[in-house]
């Protein structure tokens, strides 16, 4: 359940607008709903700025479409991640303001656009295009979550001279979300030359002894450039997550709800 939502009951209540009873029908399913197959946190937003996200595989889109509807009950911004267009075009039928990133397999459901300090940059960085599908999967998280993103793709070590024209988006990012396969390296060249976070994801992309993303991970985790923090395998969410809390410490976020 979102802040602000609970603070419009509450002034509801005590300005006579509404009646208790009407209140305590809106806070009904306050902090959990139970579906039987899925519990849905509304207390997350309170703690975490951002609504219980979904994620798809194991789920049938029946069950999805049934999560979305509670979630859009209490007006959460809805991602669902991993995702298909089959699952899209059950959700459409029911809701009006959804979004399919087919790059970045995600679906969101925007009920209300907020926006952060446009001088606080994420930038978004990948070893090659085949890192595309994930770096998508960080862009649209920091993107719904209100920050600025920048992307620069395909500047990996085989050709290091094209990370280096890029100097400048480099050094004025606040936080660096590194995407690459193979040996990984490119979040410890990275990691040497700004004085900012860098979160490394490690893809599955590569050969055989990559072992579908092991390499990189491991690469990263071992990395010796200092201020460089890894998370899982293709996990672009976590990493765009991750990089939207630091990149909003101390600042506050304005919001735009949508008609």
């Amino acid at each position: 359940m979102e802040p602000e939502l609970i603070k419009k009951i509450l002034k509801e209540v005590r300005s006579g607008k509404i009646r208790i009873e009407e209140a305590l029908e809106k806070l009904r399913f306050f902090p959990y709903s139970d579906l039987g197959f899925a519990k849905i946190d509304h207390h997350r937003s309170l703690r975490k700025g951002l609504a219980e996200v979904v994620y798809s595989p194991g789920k049938t889109p029946s069950q999805i479409v049934k999560i979305v509807e509670r979630l859009s009950f209490y007006n959460h911004n809805i991602l669902i991640t991993k995702t298909n267009k089959k699952v899209y075009q059950a959700i459409k039928k029911r809701e009006k303001k959804v979004i399919y990133y087919e790059k970045a397999k995600m679906i969101v459901v925007k009920k209300k656009e907020l926006f952060f300090n446009p001088n606080k940059v994420i930038l978004v960085i990948t070893g090659g295009t085949a890192d595309l599908p994930v770096a998508e999967e960080a862009v649209v998280t920091a993107k719904i979550m209100g920050n600025k993103v920048e992307c620069l793709y395909d500047v990996g070590v085989a050709g290091v001279h094209r990370l280096l024209d890029n100097l400048e988006a480099l050094l004025k990012a606040n936080v660096l979300v590194v995407i690459a396969g193979m040996e990984g390296a490119l979040a410890s060249v990275i990691g040497g030359i700004v004085n900012k976070p860098v979160i490394a994801v490690p893809t599955s992309i590569g050969y055989g002894a990559s072992f579908q993303g092991l390499s990189a991970l491991l690469g990263m985790l071992n990395s010796c450039a200092a201020g460089v923090a890894v998370v899982n395998i293709d996990n672009g969410f976590g990493a765009g997550y991750l990089a939207s809390i630091i990149n909003q410490m101390g600042e506050e976020k304005s919001i735009v709800h949508s008609p």
